[in-house]
């Protein structure tokens, strides 16, 4: 009833998968990812049992890792991303199985897998069946933190790899429709003459009491040239372990007068600024809004997270003659990976030279996030705003901007993203990960749903 077939992995070729699918011959196609599974009693049956009832093209399921449960989540149209966990055990319907390979038509080196299981959704978000059960148990041999592998997507050694799954995915955006056509923007809302300075510095933070003055301190040290001006406004949310002291400590050491500064032609920092959340539900979204809906406010924001650092002074200036020289929504810097120290970690550079003018916004929908530093022009932020939230509400300004305004690249290092045991991400356990990957897919949903409507 079940041909069974190894495949080593999410990443293989086109001529695995034609493989695969000819010498199929029977119901039920079997592909396993990983070469040790064990079931637990009748856990096959059970998947055919699910995929007879459905009438789905492939079913997944929840399983153990290592003796430890690991459950996945449900795919729906947004979930584009090419590292979508699905478990190691695919099970699909055959005669469906050999329909989608006799449509593939373009002969990948690695994008096999992805390039049929994107195809099998084409048809329905049910077309590929998650079952939250149990069935099957699976030696898990990446034991890497959530945080060491948060950059797979980007790491320059697979560039060849990651070439492959975008050209993937725009194909698939073509078939079904979602594709943007290269140029084709919305003209930017106009700027008024009553932004205070040129730019703001905008540092969300919460419980950071050991990382922000470095952070502060790396902003205020910024130096921009005659006739620009920033500040730096920090928005803290209800720390409890001394951050606000240190904020208000410093903003009583640097804040400085912005009437003198105006007086006397001062080009630099205009002061620091300190916003103090009210108890109510903010997250890092919600700091963002309100650090740019606040009149002091510069024309164009600039993101720096509470325990990172920007590179060297010209951080600011580098972002401000970005926007000047071109009509952007939105710029993105390049980062580098460090401990605390200082010191390089791997990957090392972060540039996300995926990013292309001609196709960056269609890739943008396949990757997990667009990179960093950010800096936004303020008056079409202010119309967007960010989600409420404390995950992926950068990703999910960066996908509504993307779809009708140009994102301009900067490809020298500006940013220091310093990684620690604190970090949000840094040790996220299966639940969490399952939490923060459905949200960005349902990110991916939104957005695609409303290009389709485009």
């Amino acid at each position: 009833m079940i041909s069974n077939f190894y495949l080593p992995g999410r990443v293989c070729s086109t001529q695995a998968i034609r493989n695969i699918a000819a010498q199929a011959n029977t119901p039920y196609t079997l592909i396993c990812l990983k070469p040790h599974i064990e079931w637990v009693y009748l856990g096959q049956e059970r998947m055919i049992q699910v995929l007879q009832m459905t009438g789905a093209t492939m079913a997944y399921a929840d399983h153990f890792a290592n003796g430890q449960q690991a459950p996945v989540i449900d795919y729906q149209i947004g979930a584009l991303r090419d590292d979508f966990d699905f478990g190691a055990v695919l099970l699909w319907d055959t005669a469906k199985l050999k329909a989608l390979v006799a449509q593939m038509d373009t002969d990948y080196e690695f994008a096999g897998l992805y390039d049929l299981r994107l195809r099998a959704s084409q048809s329905s978000e049910t077309a590929l069946t998650h079952i939250p059960e149990f069935l099957y148990y699976e030696i898990e041999e990446d034991t890497r933190k959530s945080g060491e592998k948060l950059f797979d997507y980007v790491n320059p050694a697979n560039r060849q790899v990651q070439i492959e799954m975008e050209a993937c995915v725009t194909a698939h955006l073509k078939r079904i429709g979602a594709y943007l056509q290269p140029g084709a923007y919305k003209e930017l809302p106009a700027a008024d003459d009553t932004y205070p300075v040129t730019a703001s510095v905008i540092i969300p933070c919460k419980n950071r009491a050991r990382t922000i003055a470095d952070a502060i301190h790396s902003a205020l040290n910024q130096k921009v040239r005659e006739g620009y001006s920033f500040n730096v406004i920090v928005v803290d949310d209800n720390s409890t372990d001394g951050t606000a002291e240190i904020i208000k400590n410093l903003t009583a050491q640097r804040s400085y007068s912005e009437t003198v500064l105006q007086q006397s032609g001062h080009t630099g920092a205009a002061g620091l600024i300190y916003i103090a959340q009210d108890k109510t539900w903010h997250a890092i979204g919600g700091n963002w809004n309100v650090a740019i809906h606040d009149p002091r406010c510069g024309k164009y924001a600039i993101q720096l997270d509470s325990d990172d650092t920007y590179f060297d002074e010209n951080t600011v200036q580098r972002f401000i003659d970005a926007f000047e020289s071109g009509n952007y929504g939105m710029v993105i810097g390049t980062y580098q990976l460090t401990n605390m120290a200082g010191e390089i970690l791997p990957p090392g550079v972060i540039d996300h030279r995926e990013w292309t003018d001609d196709n960056g916004r269609n890739n943008a929908l396949r990757i997990n996030g667009l990179g960093a530093p950010r800096g936004f022009y303020v008056p079409l932020l202010r119309t967007i705003n960010y989600p409420t939230t404390k995950y992926g509400e950068d990703y999910a300004v960066g996908l509504r901007i993307s779809r009708d305004w140009p994102i301009g690249r900067i490809y020298d290092v500006l940013y220091n993203c310093r990684r620690w045991e604190d970090n949000s991400d840094a040790n996220c356990d299966i639940v969490a990960m399952n939490r923060n990957n459905w949200y960005k897919d349902r990110l991916r949903t939104w957005e695609l749903q409303s290009r389709l409507a485009y």
